[in-house]
């Protein structure tokens, strides 16, 4: 096979690059164009994914204990499809086995065979489309960026960054010590670059491929083999994947098994067992905070999480109060609040807000909010092209009881496609309430403070104390901007600033935005900073005294 690291060493070397200037680049167009992925790729991304249905997904080589699969897509049908399933020990004991053969491989081989695996992944994006559109509910626009191109930049990036870690410092060196009219000590020396063990990704419902790639390929990268855990109402897409890592490495001449798909079924989930035993040691998560502290008890392994939080937008004056509200309703309705990044409280000084179009009060910014959504929902295939569906049935339970929570500003309804909710503005009082706990789904609390310096001192103090990954603010005081990018900074939370265009606060961009701080409770690790890839390895040095 043609040496996979030299045919995409350019590839490579441009992600390099754009990890040093955080400017713009991506190698994976985001837009589901046959021109640019082919005249047949939609049709065959289709069908490709309607073959799959009713059928068992084929694993080469992969261990098989028997079958599982229960997924239904949250537009309607269910999938049908049954994935070959392990017990945990037989899954840890084949990533024991392949470990070996993945550390002792160079650098070079795992770092190509990986960007091969990733331009594979590339050309089935329309498929992992479908994948993703029918595990998660998202719209497909979104499952085919979210799931396909954006999450391959993700994992291109994590890559990357391991990869420039790896190759920072000198493998072997001569060590010499000048001794005065004696002659130098000299040493030659020698590090082995040491992967840490298996290492556990843990997949989430929303996001599997854009939250598990920068694990996935930053431990691989690393030497350490992995074992995907996906949600299981969201394997397809993450099965996938595997198949198309196995059939690299075993082109590449790596151990297939360091790659393996840890499948069950709803309620009877491995992922305890998996993330418990002491072979396990490293686990990428995402999901609640409770069940990240019962790994972090539990657990014996380094884990990297990403957890609940409570982002904020903080208004406090626009110069573009139509721009603004748009823009907001955009980001609340967009996958109806399911993301890490979705706005949950709306901070607004009790006296209202200094606008282009003059005055405008509480009330009136909460009516601006609720028409602009209006608006961007008014037309029921929009609607659901925005918003998407509702992946757990336990966020519409959620929604029906936040209605009690305080006074029903826009209450939610539905776009007539899949099981859908659209946003619930709820206006509450006092600092005490729902507003101080992350409800994931279309529900957004508008909090009324004592003054701009109190929403932003709120805004800023929840992040801290809960976690966040976002923040948005809105003013037109440069002063208070200034003043609030410190508070915002302290509080570990990424800040947006007068979002009006095409540009949102749930938006995060592979090569320049750091995803998660890890400098609040929402997650202790950031995609994709070297603290990401640096612990998946140890340097452990040889040395010996210089013949002469």
């Amino acid at each position: 096979m043609t040496d996979l690291f030299t045919r995409h060493r350019p590839l490579l070397e441009s992600a390099l690059k754009a990890l040093e200037t955080r400017e713009f680049w991506t190698p994976f167009p985001e837009v589901p164009s046959e021109k640019i992925y082919g005249e047949t790729a939609k049709d065959e991304g289709e069908s490709t994914y309607a073959a799959l249905l009713g059928a068992a997904f084929d694993l080469p080589g992969h261990p098989e204990e028997g079958r599982v699969g229960a997924e239904v897509s949250p537009w309607g049908p269910a999938l049908g499809i049954t994935y070959p399933a392990a017990a945990p020990e037989t899954l840890i004991a084949a990533s024991d086995a392949a470990s070996p053969g993945l550390a002792d491989a160079s650098v070079e081989a795992r770092t190509g065979a990986l960007l091969e695996a990733l331009v594979r992944l590339n050309r089935m994006s329309f498929l992992l489309g479908h994948a993703t559109m029918h595990t998660t509910g998202q719209a497909f626009a979104m499952a085919f960026q979210a799931g396909g191109p954006h999450a391959q930049d993700r994992g291109l990036e994590a890559l990357a960054m391991a990869y420039s870690e790896l190759t920072r410092s000198a493998r072997d060196a001569v060590w010499e010590k000048p001794q005065g009219r004696h002659a130098p000590l000299v040493i030659e020396k020698h590090w082995a670059q040491v992967p840490r063990g298996i290492a556990l990704t843990v997949g989430c419902n929303t996001f599997p491929t854009w939250n598990g790639y920068p694990g996935i390929f930053a431990s691989l990268a690393t030497g350490n083999p992995v074992i995907v855990k996906p949600h299981p109402r969201a394997i397809l897409p993450l099965a996938l994947t595997v198949r198309v890592l196995r059939e690299v490495f075993a082109e590449a001449g790596l151990p297939q098994d360091a790659v393996l798909l840890a499948a069950d079924a709803p309620g009877a989930e491995i992922t305890r067992e998996l993330a418990t035993d002491e072979r396990v040691a490293l686990i990428d998560y995402t999901g609640s905070t409770a069940f990240a502290d019962w790994i972090r008890a539990n657990s014996r392994a380094q884990v990297f999480t990403e957890e609940a939080g409570v982002n904020s937008v903080t208004i406090t004056g626009t110069n573009d109060f139509a721009g603004m509200c748009a823009n907001l309703a955009f980001s609340l309705s967009l996958y109806s609040g399911q993301m890490c990044t979705s706005p949950q409280n709306i901070y607004i000084p009790r006296g209202g807000i200094e606008t282009d179009e003059g005055h405008k009060s509480f009330d009136e910014v909460a009516a601006g909010l609720t028409a602009a959504i209006d608006a961007l929902l008014s037309d029921p295939d929009r609607a659901a092209g925005v918003c998407g569906t509702i992946v757990n049935p336990a966020t519409l339970e959620r929604v029906a009881s936040a209605r009690g929570a305080g006074r029903v500003v826009r209450d939610s309804g539905q776009t007539g496609h899949g099981r859908s909710a659209t946003p619930l503005l709820i206006a509450v009082e006092g600092e005490d309430g729902p507003q101080n706990e992350e409800c994931f789904g279309p529900v957004s609390f508008l909090v009324p403070c004592d003054g701009a310096e109190e929403a932003i001192a709120r805004a800023a103090g929840i992040a801290r104390r809960k976690g966040a990954i976002t923040a948005a603010l809105y003013a037109a005081d440069d002063a208070l901007v200034t003043r609030a990018a410190q508070a915002f900074a302290q509080a570990g939370v990424n800040l947006s600033v007068n979002l009006t265009g095409n540009i949102y606060v749930n938006q995060s961009a592979a090569f320049s935005d750091f995803h998660v701080t890890g400098a609040n409770p929402a997650g202790n690790a950031s995609l994709t900073d070297t603290a990401f890839v640096a612990p998946r390895f140890r340097r452990v040095m040889i040395r010996w005294p210089k013949a002469a």
